[in-house]
């Protein structure tokens, strides 16, 4: 007898239907899984035979089994398609051919004892459901809360095997899942470190304010404990309040990662990412045999925090170059090629020499001039040109550092970072982009007019400050940013002057 049960395959962020055809014959016995499986999934067989068992339900032994998962050129990893598996063996064993389950997609994995555990890739599976015209999902109890999140679909809980089989034969049905409001999930948020308890650094924090207004890449650089690392972990807390959409794309790449807090479905705060200096290549962008997201689409529409920046190894940085122009991360592999989203903004810090005091006019550098020359080499110039802002970080003094009253709080710097980015979503709200760190060429043209005044202080900046194309662009979205949070239309020579002030100083 032979039934066909609906699953999906998570690839990348997005899915692929998965048809689990399970056939049981009584003729010869067996049990085999075809269709491209893992090892993982290979292993299933023992896991679905002891579920079984401890259910109290009877496998069919002397039955062969033979159970494809199609398409077969599509490969499938990991323990997922134990449930819908499971269940279509136990409706042809008990030749229960005429429940239709054609508007039902099952996902989970099996534990010994029957339950379900938790699995990896619920959200990007419940939005292929909902897309696909499924009336029914069945998932781990431990995920429902965050498939509930999409709506027009029938979430059911699953806890055990058991649970589901009774579900399906009528006796004691499960209750689907109430849905979930996603605006509910966007309370206020308490940021530990406000820039409230920052002393000093005004110009600092001006340029991580412009920064978090536009999305752009900024580094920091001065002498050790001039502050850079608590200026970077102070910057989300003056970044905007995602928006759903920003929330669900974010989501889904910590679904799949399985990086998702149990107690809360969905991630509203936006991400900091913070990888130490040793981290591989293929953890910063991601990758492996089978490709998972890496750090920089951990830190989608939020902050990658690279400290230490001259101390990560030359080849792991220059992976960045491509998603920092392009805000995406194609990875090829010989299975295939997978895209993930990596729309960040870089923060990086970095001492200005192997000891540290090369900028600073208090305490004397040790190290000679080819260390300095070989220590800053370590950055290529093509990595430096995609930074935006390149801010000095001075020593800070001390009668700033014993005054007791608070500096400006991080609270009304966001409201001015939101005010700015309100006008950027107005004016990009016909194009897929969000910020003006992510305009191309043709709308930087349209949204980045010059005065004459402009356009002559910028002709002297290329010709002196050696600029580049990309660099004269970023100039030219780093202006509009500073417009923008100062409330005005057009870009004035007063911005343009402050966007260069902000660039490298080419030697």
């Amino acid at each position: 007898m032979f039934i066909k049960i609906n699953s999906a395959a998570v690839l990348g962020l997005d899915c692929t239907p998965i048809d689990v055809e399970v056939d049981v014959e009584g003729s010869w016995p067996g049990y085999q899984i075809v269709g491209l499986p893992d090892t993982a999934i290979q292993e299933a067989k023992q896991r679905i035979r002891t579920a079984w068992k401890n259910t109290g339900l009877q496998f069919p032994n002397n039955a062969g089994i033979v159970i494809n998962l199609a398409p077969a050129d599509v490969r499938k990893e990991g323990a997922a398609y134990d449930l819908p598996m499971a269940v279509g063996m136990y409706l042809t064993s008990e030749k229960m051919s005429g429940i239709d389950m054609s508007d039902s997609l099952f996902v989970g994995q099996l534990a010994l004892d029957g339950s379900l555990r938790h699995t990896t890739g619920i959200l990007p599976i419940a939005i292929f459901a909902q897309r696909h015209g499924y009336k029914n999902l069945f998932v781990p109890a431990i995920n429902a809360r965050e498939a509930a999140l999409i709506q027009d679909i029938n979430i059911y809980p699953v806890s055990t095997f058991r649970d589901v089989i009774n579900h399906i034969k009528g006796a004691l049905p499960i209750e689907p899942l109430e849905k979930q409001q996603i605006d509910e999930w966007f309370e206020e948020y308490e940021y530990e470190m406000d820039m409230a308890y920052v002393k000093g650094q005004e110009f600092v924090k001006r340029a991580l304010e412009i920064a978090a207004s536009g999305a752009h890449n900024c580094l920091l650089s001065g002498p050790p404990g001039s502050g850079k690392t608590l200026l970077a972990r102070t910057l989300p807390s003056i970044l905007p309040k995602m928006t759903i959409e920003e929330a669900i794309e974010v989501t889904k790449i910590y679904s799949v990662s399985g990086l998702l807090p149990e107690d809360k479905p969905l991630i509203t705060e936006r991400p900091f990412r913070a990888p130490h200096h040793s981290a591989s290549g293929v953890a910063l962008v991601g990758g492996g045999k089978f490709p998972k997201p890496g750090e920089i689409s951990l830190a989608h529409r939020g902050v990658l925090f690279l400290d230490e920046f001259a101390e990560f190894p030359r080849q792991v940085l220059e992976n960045l170059r491509q998603p920092l122009e392009d805000g995406i991360v194609t990875i090829s592999r010989a299975q295939g090629t997978l895209t993930f989203p990596a729309s960040f903004t870089l923060v990086a810090s970095q001492n200005p020499c192997p000891c540290g005091y090369a900028s600073d006019p208090e305490r004397a550098c040790i190290c000679s001039p080819m260390q300095i020359a070989q220590y800053q080499k370590k950055i290529s110039g093509p990595l430096l040109d995609r930074i935006d802002l390149h801010i000095e970080v001075p020593r800070v003094k001390f009668d700033k550092l014993s005054k007791d009253e608070l500096a400006e709080p991080s609270k009304k710097m966001r409201e001015r970072v939101e005010g700015a980015r309100e006008r950027q979503h107005h004016r990009l709200r016909d194009t897929p982009y969000q910020t003006n760190s992510e305009m191309k060429n043709k709308d930087i043209k349209e949204h980045c007019k010059l005065g004459e005044q402009s356009v002559d202080l910028l002709r002297q900046a290329v010709t002196q400050m050696h600029l580049s194309a990309r660099g004269y662009h970023r100039i030219l979205k780093l202006s509009r940013t500073i417009a923008d949070l100062g409330g005005k239309d057009d870009i004035e020579t007063t911005h343009v002057a402050e966007a260069l002030q902000y660039r490298a100083k080419v030697e």
